[in-house]
């Protein structure tokens, strides 16, 4: 989990794989989280023995106990994980830089939004865009400001839909002990 593969050796994986340029190769890379997994593995072991155990007495089998009781008793942890994936990738914009970096139409918001911030660049479809510019001076700190707000505002809309699952998902923890 604290040694990865290393930045040079992923790139050239991906390459090799013909992922230069392509969506897959910003979402594949980064599509699996030993620390989410070991968050999970941990919730479901500390999923009732008795659940289960009911479940086999009725005839389920591994799959069958798996998603008709581990995973609807485990609402809360799945909102987490979901949570932690959907803000990852929201965020995300390094990928870009590494696989799509001279694609402008295939950019993310997000990367779009940071060449504005941090390049000076203009926005696309602006009256004076400034992308291949050289000279292109910042934006002022007000305009930066208002586009750092604009990429919160999915996330402000999402996140009290999946408040009630983490208020449910204390409340269970605090009563399996």
């Amino acid at each position: 989990m604290f040694v990865s593969g290393g930045l040079i050796r992923t790139f050239l994986v991906v390459t090799g794989l013909g992922g230069y340029g392509r969506y897959w190769s910003l979402v594949l890379p980064s599509a699996v989280s030993v620390f989410n997994i070991l968050v999970l593995r941990s919730f479901y072991v500390g999923t009732s023995a008795e659940l289960i155990d009911a479940a086999r007495m009725d005839g389920a089998g591994d799959w069958r106990t798996l998603w008709s009781v581990v995973l609807p008793t485990s609402r809360a942890v799945t909102a987490v994980i979901t949570l932690f994936y959907a803000v990852g990738y929201w965020n995300a914009f390094f990928n870009v830089m590494l696989y799509m970096p001279t694609e402008s139409q295939k950019w993310p918001l997000q990367y779009v939004l940071l060449t504005y911030v941090n390049r000076g660049n203009g926005l696309p479809g602006s009256v004076n865009s400034g992308f291949g510019n050289a000279h292109a001076e910042t934006a002022p700190l007000s305009l930066q400001m208002a586009v750092v707000v604009l990429t919160l505002v999915p996330l402000l809309v999402v996140y009290p839909f999946m408040q009630k699952h983490f208020r449910t998902g204390v409340l269970t923890e605090a009563i399996k002990g």
